[in-house]
C-alpha cells in the first residue's frame, strides 16, 4: 500500500472516529444526519472527489482509490451514511463529470466535491425501480427551458439536497433513447418533497418521495446530449456495484470480530459460548467468505482500472456481497442471545439493514440475471 493511500485511510478514519461515529446513535434515532456538515468535513479533506478531475476540485486519482475510501467508510457504525456519501461522491456526479459542460461542472460538480452542495440522484419512481427504462417523469422542451412533471421515489438525501441529477423522458422515442439527464436545482417552484420515508434500515440517511409540477429549468442544464441519459446512467452501474461491495467488507469483519469477543466472554453451561465447536466453526467459515469476497473485489477493480469490461465480475461481487451480508448478520445474531434483539449492538443494526428492501445491494435477483447473461454471451462467442 502506498504512503499516500495509508495517509488517506488514516485521515478518513480520524474523521469517522471524531465527527461521525460519536453521533450515529442520535442520527439513527432522528432518522437523518446533517449532510451539509458531514459532507463539508469530508469535502475539505478531499474525499468527495477522489477520482474526479483536479480542475474541479478533485484529486484526479483512479477508481481504485475511491474503493479504498469506500472500504474505510465501512467503519461508520451504520449503513445509511456510507450510502449517502456514495450518492454524493459516485452516483450523482459521474455523468456530469464525463459529459457535462464546463459551465455545469463549475456550477454543480465543484461545490459538490467541496461539500458545499448536497446532491441527490433522481432515477427510481414508484413504478420503476430497477427497470430504469420504464420511468414516467417527463421533461418537455419549451423554448430555452424544460418543463418537468412526474415524481421520484427512494431519493437518498432528497430532504436535504441542493440539486438533483434527474433522469426524465425528453421525447416519445424508444425507452433506451428518449431519456436525458438534467441538473435540477431543488429550490425551484413546483418541486414538492412530500414525504420522508420511514425505513426499516438505513435510518440515518433521509429518503424522500418527490413530485414535480410544471418545474421549469434552463435547457443548458442538460448533461451531454439529449436522449443519451439512459446510456449515461448504465455506464456508471459497474462503479456503483463495486462501491456498494466495498462498503460492506469492513462492517462484516467488525460484526464477526465483535461476535467472537462477545461469545468469548459470554458463559453458557460453565464454558464460553465460543468454545462450542458449532460456534467457532461457523465464525471461521464466515470470515473465510468475507476474505474471498475481498479477493473478488480487488481482482475486479484491477481489471476495471486497466480498462476492461467487468460487468460479469461486478455483478458476481454484488450478488455475493448482498447474500453474505444477510448470512453474516443472521448467523452472528443467533450467538448474541437476547442482546442481539436490542439496537445497542452493531449486528442488530446491520441485520435490519440487510433485510431492508431499500438496501443498496438488493436481493441479488438482478445480479444473478446479469451474471447468467454474461455467461451465455461467453458461450455464444466461445
Amino acid at each position: 500500500m502506498s504512503t499516500a493511500l495509508q495517509e488517506g485511510k488514516r485521515s478518513i478514519s480520524s474523521i469517522i472516529d471524531k465527527e461521525i461515529n460519536p453521533f450515529v446513535d442520535k442520527w439513527e434515532e432522528e432518522g437523518q444526519f446533517p449532510a451539509h456538515k458531514v459532507f463539508k468535513t469530508l469535502g475539505q479533506a478531499g474525499f468527495l472527489g477522489v477520482d474526479k478531475p483536479t480542475e474541479y476540485g478533485g484529486m484526479g486519482l483512479d477508481f481504485s482509490y475511491s474503493i479504498a475510501v469506500a472500504e474505510e467508510l465501512g467503519s461508520i457504525r451504520c449503513g445509511g451514511i456510507p450510502m449517502a456519501i456514495g450518492v454524493q461522491a459516485g452516483m450523482a456526479t459521474p455523468a456530469l463529470t464525463r459529459f457535462g459542460s464546463d459551465e455545469l461542472k463549475k456550477q454543480f460538480l465543484t461545490p459538490t466535491i467541496s461539500g458545499d452542495l448536497v446532491a441527490c440522484l433522481g432515477i427510481s419512481e414508484a413504478g420503476a425501480g430497477s427497470d430504469v427504462a420504464s420511468i414516467k417523469t417527463t421533461a418537455v422542451r419549451k423554448g430555452d427551458e424544460y418543463v418537468i412533471n412526474g415524481g421520484k421515489m427512494w431519493t437518498t438525501s432528497g430532504c436535504q439536497a441542493d440539486w438533483m441529477c434527474l433522469l426524465a423522458n425528453t421525447s416519445e422515442g424508444h425507452p433506451h433513447q428518449n431519456k436525458s439527464l438534467i441538473c435540477l436545482p431543488m429550490n425551484l417552484p413546483g418541486i414538492h418533497i412530500t414525504k420522508k420515508i420511514d425505513k426499516l434500515g438505513m435510518r440515518s440517511s433521509d429518503t424522500a418521495q418527490i413530485f414535480f409540477e410544471d418545474v421549469r429549468v434552463p435547457s443548458k442544464n442538460l448533461i451531454g446530449e439529449e436522449g443519451m441519459g439512459f446510456t449515461y446512467q448504465m455506464l456508471q452501474f459497474q462503479e456503483e456495484r463495486l462501491w456498494g461491495v466495498a462498503t460492506v467488507l469492513t462492517p462484516l469483519e467488525t460484526i464477526i470480530q465483535e461476535t467472537i469477543d462477545y461469545t468469548r466472554q459470554r458463559k453458557a453451561f460453565d464454558q464460553s459460548v465460543l468454545q462450542n465447536q458449532v460456534v467457532h466453526f461457523r465464525l471461521a467459515e464466515l470470515a473465510t467468505e468475507v476474505e474471498l469476497l475481498r479477493s473478488l473485489l480487488y481482482r475486479t477493480i484491477a481489471l476495471y482500472v486497466e480498462g476492461n469490461d467487468v460487468t460479469k465480475f461486478a455483478s458476481m461481487a454484488k450478488l455475493k456481497a448482498g447474500r453474505l451480508a444477510r448470512e453474516v448478520t443472521d448467523s452472528c445474531l443467533q450467538f448474541w442471545g437476547g442482546m442481539g434483539f436490542t439496537s445497542e449492538v452493531l449486528v442488530s443494526r446491520f441485520y435490519s439493514k440487510s433485510l431492508s428492501s431499500g438496501s443498496p445491494l438488493g436481493d441479488g435477483s438482478l445480479d444473478t440475471s446479469a451474471v447468467t447473461q454474461q455467461l451465455r454471451e461467453g458461450e455464444a462467442t466461445g
